[in-house]
């Protein structure tokens, strides 16, 4: 897992900080935005040629990492 994490970059001077795939200005919200609005993994490659099937997966992977947040009850 942490080798497809290292796909995806932060730079505070490149798309306001937001999360992009291997220094790209496609950011990782834009692949689950067309994941979201119901394209394959095989149309999003098509869309976006630039990436590659793993590209994806660490997009998908990001996000489930960054929402599986501890819960703290008080």
């Amino acid at each position: 897992m942490s080798k497809l994490l290292e796909r995806i970059t932060v730079n505070p001077k490149q798309c306001g900080g937001r999360p992009c795939i291997r220094g790209m200005r496609i950011r990782v919200s834009d692949v689950l935005d067309l994941f979201a609005a119901g394209l394959s993994a095989e149309q999003i490659l098509e869309e976006l040629p630039d990436l590659e099937m793993d590209d994806l997966k660490a997009s998908l992977t990001y996000a489930s990492c960054k929402l599986n947040h501890p819960v703290l009850i008080a």
